[in-house]
């Protein structure tokens, strides 16, 4: 279980999980929409702010879409990127804001596919498992570094939302 006190993980392809508590169980509102907000990019040996990578997130087994990172950044240090990670590794990535609603889902207000709250099966569920990789039949395979606290530019872990 060190990938949850790891504050960057990167890999070419496959998957990593994360399973959150499913506090939606335990409120008596109905659940409108589940946001995962995580700092991503590509993952390139060195650093190529050029290397596409098409990143996929999947809620409770369902693949809710994917995003494309545009690159791999190497540019400059994360603003909390600690001074001993080598400056030619990865530094920061951009951050990401999932949602899942009834209309669908979507990356930062973008849609990106037709699943929506209802494929999720939140209330089968007593925790929210959340997949973020990259499959070895997407368009663009190009790695993923997962920036958690301490690192990146944003200091934050992953962030799983539920809005009622």
């Amino acid at each position: 279980h060190a990938r949850m006190k790891a504050g960057l993980i990167w890999f070419e392809t496959g998957f990593i999980e994360y399973k959150f508590p499913n506090n939606s169980l335990y409120k008596d509102r109905k659940v409108t929409a589940v946001e995962l907000a995580a700092e991503l990019s590509s993952e390139i040996p060195g650093t190529d702010k050029e290397w596409m990578s098409d990143i996929t997130v999947w809620i409770n087994g369902v693949a809710i879409g994917s995003w494309t990172s545009p690159g791999d950044y190497g540019d400059r240090r994360g603003k909390y990127t600690p001074a001993w990670w080598k400056l030619e590794g990865s530094q920061y990535g951009l951050l990401k804001h999932f949602k899942v609603s009834t209309d669908g889902s979507f990356v930062d207000g973008v849609r990106i596919s037709d699943v929506g709250l209802d494929d999720l099966g939140l209330g089968e569920h007593h925790s929210i498992t959340v997949q973020i990789g990259v499959t070895k039949e997407a368009e663009h395979v190009g790695g993923i570094n997962i920036f958690g606290r301490g690192f990146g530019n944003y200091d934050q872990d992953l962030i799983l939302r539920i809005y009622f």
